[in-house]
C-alpha cells in the first residue's frame, strides 16, 4: 500500500471515530415515545389498508349490480324465448346456447340467481305479489314464481316476484 492510500484510509478512520463519538444516545423514554407512535402508526396504516380494500370491494359490486340491473330485462326476454314453442329446433338451441352463455357470465362475475319456488318468503329477497290457500303448501312457503331475482354476495340487485301461499 501505498504512502498516499495510507494516509487517506488513516484519514476515513479518524472520520469514523469523530462520528462515533458525537452521536447521541436517544434516552429510553425518548425511544419507548417514538416506538409507540410508530406502532400507532402502523396500526392505522393496516386499518386504512383494509378499510379502502372494503370499499373498492363494495364500490365494485355497487357498479356491478347497477350495469346488471339494466340488462336483467334482456336476461328475462332470453328465458322467455328458450320456452316458446318453435318448429326450427336449430334456433331454439341457439337461444338456449345464448342463455346459457349470459347467465355463466353473470355467475363468473358472483351473480347469483335467489331461490324462490319452495323457499320460505324472504321480504329481504322476495316480492310477494300474491297470496293463495293451499293446504299442501307450508306457511309463507313460495308457491310461484312470476320473475327471478337476482343477487350478489348479500346485496341484491332485483328482487324475485313471487306468489306466497298460506
Amino acid at each position: 500500500m501505498s504512502e498516499e492510500n495510507k494516509e487517506e484510509v488513516k484519514e476515513e478512520l479518524n472520520e469514523n471515530e469523530e462520528v462515533k463519538t458525537n452521536k447521541e444516545i436517544v434516552p429510553k423514554e425518548n425511544y419507548d415515545d417514538l416506538e409507540d407512535r410508530y406502532k400507532r402508526i402502523l396500526a392505522e396504516f393496516e386499518n386504512f389498508k383494509k378499510r379502502s380494500g372494503k370499499e373498492r370491494e363494495g364500490l365494485y359490486n355497487s357498479i356491478l349490480s347497477d350495469v346488471v340491473e339494466v340488462i336483467l330485462p334482456v336476461l328475462d326476454n332470453l328465458e322467455n324465448a328458450s320456452k316458446a314453442e318453435t318448429q326450427d329446433e336449430e334456433y331454439k338451441k341457439g337461444v338456449e346456447l345464448v342463455l346459457k352463455q349470459f347467465k355463466d357470465v353473470l355467475a363468473s362475475k358472483g351473480i347469483e340467481e335467489i331461490k324462490a319456488v319452495g323457499e320460505t318468503f324472504d321480504p329481504e329477497l322476495h316480492e310477494a305479489v300474491s297470496s293463495i290457500q293451499d293446504e299442501s303448501l307450508g306457511e309463507k312457503e313460495i308457491a310461484q314464481e312470476y320473475r327471478k331475482g337476482y343477487k350478489i354476495g348479500n346485496r341484491v340487485i332485483r328482487h324475485s316476484m313471487v306468489v306466497v301461499a298460506n
